[in-house]
C-alpha cells in the first residue's frame, strides 16, 4: 500500500519513512505542502497520506481542505501530524477533512493503529464502489447480452441529437433486427435462442467503433448509434454489421446455425434538426422495407422520406 508523507522537515520525513518502509508501506515524499497537493492530484495518487500541521506553501489542513472540494470517487485518508496539542486546533485540522491526527513525536505503535483504522476505511470504501458499480450496471445494462438496455440506449441517443443539432456534427441510426429469430426459439428452445442473442451481441460490439453505442431495444432487435457519422459512413457500418453476423454460423448446445440481419439506416441533416423519434421512425422504415425486400440486407431511409410518408398517413 501505498502512503505519502509530506514534512518540511528532513529527519522527519526519513525517520517517519524508514518506520513505514519496515511495515511494508511503500512511501512516496513531499518535502511541502504544494508538492503533496500536486501528488494527490495524480490519478494514481496514493490513498493513505500523513500530512505534517505546519508546512511552506500549503499547510496540512489547506491540503485536506482542497482534497475534500476536488471530490473524488478514490478516498484519500488523511492523518495530520502535529506538534500542537490544543482543542480548538485539533478541532480545525479535523474539520478541513483531515481523519485523524496524531502529535509529535509520533509514538510507532500509535501510528501503526491508526493507519489499520484507515486500512479499514478504505476497504470499506472499494466495497461500497464496487457494490454502487454493479447496481449501475444492472440499472444500465441488459443482462443476457451485457449490451445497453432499451432506456439507456435511447437516453444516449437523445443526447447525441442535442448534441448534432447543437455543434453541427453527425450523426447516424441503425435498426437491426434478427431475421427468422422466432424459428430458433420454436426450432431449438430459448436457451439456443439466448446464445444466438449473446453471439450476436459480441459481434456486434467488435464490429462498430469504441465510441458507438449499441443497444438491446427489445426482443431480437437493436438500436446502434453512431456519432459524427454521415449518410456513406453509417451504411457503410451497417454493411460491416450484416456481413460479421452472416459470416460463421453460431454455436448453439445442439451444433450451430447460420442466421442473418436485416437493418435499416438513417442520418442526422443539416438544417432538418431531427427529434430522436424522427429518427427513429426513419431507421424503422428503413428495417421495414429491408423485411420486405427479402432480408439480409441494408435499406437507407432519409428523414425527409420519414417525414412525408408521416404526413402521408
Amino acid at each position: 500500500m501505498q502512503v505519502l508523507i509530506a514534512d518540511d522537515d528532513a529527519v522527519s520525513r526519513r525517520m517517519l519513512a524508514r518506520t513505514l518502509e519496515s511495515w511494508h508501506y511503500e512511501v512516496i515524499s513531499a518535502c511541502d505542502g504544494n508538492e503533496a497537493w500536486r501528488l494527490l492530484q495524480r490519478d494514481d495518487a496514493p490513498q493513505l497520506a500523513i500530512l505534517d500541521w505546519m508546512m511552506p506553501g500549503m499547510t496540512g489542513p489547506a491540503v485536506c481542505g482542497a482534497l475534500r472540494r476536488r471530490q473524488r470517487d478514490v478516498y484519500t485518508y488523511v492523518l495530520l501530524l502535529t506538534a500542537r496539542t490544543e482543542k480548538q486546533a485539533l478541532i480545525e485540522g479535523m474539520e478541513s477533512g483531515a481523519d485523524d491526527y496524531i502529535t509529535k513525536p509520533f509514538d510507532a505503535q500509535e501510528l501503526k493503529v491508526r493507519l489499520r483504522a484507515g486500512l479499514r476505511i478504505l476497504e470499506l470504501q472499494a466495497q461500497l464502489v464496487a457494490a454502487r458499480e454493479a447496481l449501475r450496471e444492472q440499472a444500465t445494462r441488459d443482462p443476457l447480452t451485457c449490451l445497453w438496455n432499451r432506456y439507456s440506449i435511447l437516453d444516449i441517443l437523445n443526447r447525441e441529437v442535442n448534441r448534432a443539432n447543437r455543434d453541427g456534427t453527425g450523426l447516424g441510426v441503425i435498426m437491426a433486427d434478427l431475421d427468422h429469430f422466432k424459428r430458433v426459439n420454436d426450432t431449438y428452445g430459448h436457451l439456443a435462442g439466448d446464445a444466438v442473442l449473446r453471439e450476436t451481441a459480441r459481434r456486434m460490439q467488435a464490429a462498430v467503433r469504441s465510441y458507438d453505442a449499441v443497444g438491446r431495444y427489445g426482443g431480437e432487435e437493436f438500436l446502434i448509434v453512431l456519432p459524427g457519422s454521415g449518410d456513406s459512413s453509417a451504411m457503410q457500418l451497417a454493411e460491416r454489421l450484416r456481413e460479421t453476423i452472416c459470416a460463421e454460423p453460431i454455436s448453439i448446445p445442439e451444433g450451430s446455425l447460420r442466421t442473418t440481419m436485416s437493418l435499416g439506416v438513417t442520418a442526422w441533416q443539416r438544417g432538418v434538426y431531427p427529434t430522436p423519434e424522427m429518427l427513429l421512425r426513419a431507421a424503422d422504415m428503413g428495417l421495414y422495407r429491408a423485411k420486405k425486400h427479402g432480408r439480409n440486407q441494408v435499406e437507407w431511409v432519409s428523414l425527409q422520406r420519414a417525414g412525408r410518408t408521416m404526413h402521408a398517413r
